[in-house]
C-alpha cells in the first residue's frame, strides 16, 4: 500500500509535492512535541538569528522546508531518472568533479542534511557510479522500500557497518565516487567532538581515514531547493583543507549559513552517541 502511495506521489508535479510537504511539515510540528522541540532548541543553540523575530521566522520557514524534504524524497526514490533530472535546473561547480576524476584516486562527496540531499547522488549517478553510505531504518518494514528507492541506476548503497565501509574503500580504490552525510552522528568510538556553530558536536572520523588512506579528493555538495517548486540547483565545491572533523564541520557550517531554512534542524546533531 505504501509503495502505491510513493509511485502515485512520483507522478505529481514538484510544486504540488512541495505544497503537500508544507502541510505535512506543519502537521508534524503541531502534533509532535519532540519534533518541534528539536527545531526550536537547535536554532537557539546555533544562534543563527539576530532577533526573536528572525528566530520565529526561521522556525516557520524550516517547518515548511522540512516537510518539503520529506515528501520530495519519496517522490525522487520512485521517479524515473529522466524525470528527476528535469527538476535540476543547474549545477554549479561540476568542473571540480571532472578535475577530481582525472586524478583517478576517487571522490568523496560530503552532502550534509541541507536542501534536497537525495537529488545530488541521482544527478551524479546519471553520469558515473557512486556508492552512498546510509544508516538502515529502524523500522524493518520500511527497509525494502528504502532499498528499492535508493538502489537505482548507478547508485549502490553501503550500510553503516564494517562491510559497508569496505564497499566505500573498494569504490575509492577503483577511482569511483562515494557519498557520505558528514553531519550524521556516528556510533560511540567512531568519532570525535568538534565544534559546529561554536557548539561541540560528535563528528565522524571515517571521512578523514578514507581520504588519508586513498588520497581521494573531498568535495562538498548540496542541492538547493528553489521556491515555488521550480526545481533544484546543485552546488559543488572542494573542501580546500585537510579532511579533519573540524574542517568538515566548518565547511558544513558555511553551507548551512547560505540556506539555514533548508537545514534539517529537527535532527539531533548535538546528541551524545
Amino acid at each position: 500500500m505504501l509503495k502505491v502511495f510513493f509511485l502515485s506521489l512520483a507522478r505529481l508535479p514538484l510544486p504540488l509535492i512541495h505544497v503537500m510537504g508544507i502541510l505535512i511539515g506543519w502537521l508534524m510540528y503541531l502534533s509532535d512535541n519532540k519534533f518541534a522541540r528539536r527545531i526550536r532548541k537547535n536554532l537557539l543553540t546555533v544562534r543563527i538569528s539576530n532577533s526573536e523575530k528572525e528566530y520565529k521566522k526561521l522556525i516557520r520557514q524550516n517547518v515548511r522546508e522540512t516537510g518539503k524534504a520529506i515528501l520530495e524524497t519519496f517522490a525522487i526514490w520512485f521517479k524515473s531518472e529522466a524525470s528527476v533530472l528535469k527538476w535540476i535546473k543547474a549545477c554549479d561547480g561540476w568542473e571540480h568533479v571532472d578535475s577530481a576524476l582525472t586524478k583517478g584516486k576517487g571522490v568523496i562527496f560530503l552532502t550534509p542534511h541541507l536542501g534536497c540531499y537525495e537529488i545530488t547522488a541521482r544527478y551524479y549517478a546519471a553520469r558515473h557510479p557512486i556508492t552512498v553510505l546510509f544508516r538502515p531504518p529502524r523500522q524493518k518494514w520500511l527497509a525494502p522500500l528504502v532499498d528499492e528507492g535508493r538502489n537505482r541506476g548507478q547508485i549502490t548503497m553501503a550500510p553503516t557497518t564494517l562491510k559497508g565501509v569496505r564497499s566505500l574503500l573498494k569504490a575509492l580504490k577503483l577511482g569511483q565516487a562515494i557519498g557520505i552525510l558528514p553531519d550524521q552522528v556516528p556510533e560511540e568510538n567512531e568519532g570525535v567532538w568538534a565544534n559546529f556553530f561554536n557548539t561541540p558536536a560528535y563528528t565522524m572520523t571515517l571521512v578523514s581515514k578514507l581520504a588519508e588512506s586513498t588520497n581521494a579528493t573531498v568535495l562538498v555538495a548540496f542541492g538547493e531547493r528553489l521556491s515555488w517548486g521550480r526545481g533544484y540547483v546543485i552546488h559543488i565545491e572542494p573542501l580546500n583543507a585537510e579532511a579533519t572533523p573540524q574542517n568538515i564541520n566548518d565547511a558544513t557550517e558555511r553551507l548551512v549559513r547560505k540556506k539555514p531554512e533548508q537545514y534539517l534542524w529537527s535532527y539531533s546533531r548535538f546528541k551524545k552517541p
